[in-house]
């Protein structure tokens, strides 16, 4: 029987209930694409991984266990997902400082996307439920998303892509499970993360791919008055790669015509990891 789940190295389909992980939210994550055996930007995932676990004060695994175990499930063409936490207390939120932490490594199948939303695009809509303001968690992807899931919860039309989802001073962070990419005046943008939101590789991969078409880009705070005047928009995450938006509310983009160009150079990078 094929094994798509280990806790700690070892075939598992149960947590201990007293992770901190479940109790509390208490670790980091990452979600990763496994195209023919490799898992893609492996070596950038990792070292968010490590950044991450460090943040919130984890010992994060080894790459040597991680490759390992990805190894031991024979990923192929897979969705792969990293979990690392805290480790397994009593309740109450103090943890003694020598914990084990538990690595939870599992497989599944890759979102059916279809081919035709990197050429045609996505339609977006703006949800209510605001990116929550801490510094201290700003750009790591921890195990606390219930924001995501509450803005997730707003809309059930199957061809709405994602939705934005804006800061308490209404400066746009990110999508619901997504990174933004706005053309403003020929600068590729992006949201300033350092108060709230997640930096994703995808995100990083695409910022690069442009450096090296010769695009300026920017990491910037952007309103909606900006939103209504860009020349185009994209989202971004590492299973759907970078798509670009042709509505979002009542605003409509065409697909830009640097798409075709942004989307080479990303798979360019993938090619060189």
């Amino acid at each position: 029987m094929s094994v798509s789940k280990l806790v700690n190295g070892q075939a598992a389909e149960t947590i201990n209930l007293t992770d901190r992980g479940l109790q509390f939210g208490d670790g980091v994550f990452r979600t990763i694409k496994v195209l023919n055996g490799q898992p893609v930007w492996w070596a950038r995932h990792y070292a968010k991984l490590v950044h991450d676990c460090a943040q919130i004060g984890i010992v994060a695994p080894s790459e040597a266990s991680l490759l390992a175990d990805i190894e031991q499930l024979k990923a192929d063409n897979h969705t792969l997902k990293i979990i690392v936490t805290r480790g397994e207390t009593a309740r109450g939120y103090v943890a003694p400082a020598d914990l084990s932490p538990n690595r939870i490594v599992q497989i599944a199948p890759l979102p059916a996307y279809s081919p035709d939303l990197a050429t045609h695009g996505v339609k977006l809509r703006s949800c209510s439920t605001r990116a929550s303001w801490q510094p201290a968690l700003a750009g790591i992807k921890h195990l606390n998303r219930l924001e995501n899931i509450l803005a997730r919860r707003e809309w059930s039309d199957p061809s709405i892509f994602d939705g934005l989802m804006f800061d308490r001073d209404d400066f746009l962070i990110e999508g619901v499970m997504s990174n933004v990419l706005v053309l403003l005046d020929g600068v590729l943008c992006t949201p300033d993360l350092s108060e709230s939101g997640v930096s994703g590789v995808c995100r990083d991969m695409t910022l690069l791919a442009a450096t090296q078409l010769g695009i300026p880009t920017a990491v910037c705070k952007i309103n909606r008055r900006q939103l209504s005047q860009a020349q185009a928009l994209w989202v971004c995450n590492s299973l759907a790669g970078l798509l670009p938006v042709i509505s979002l509310d009542e605003l409509h983009w065409p697909v830009a015509d640097l798409n075709k160009a942004l989307q080479a150079a990303i798979e360019l990078l993938k090619e060189d990891q």
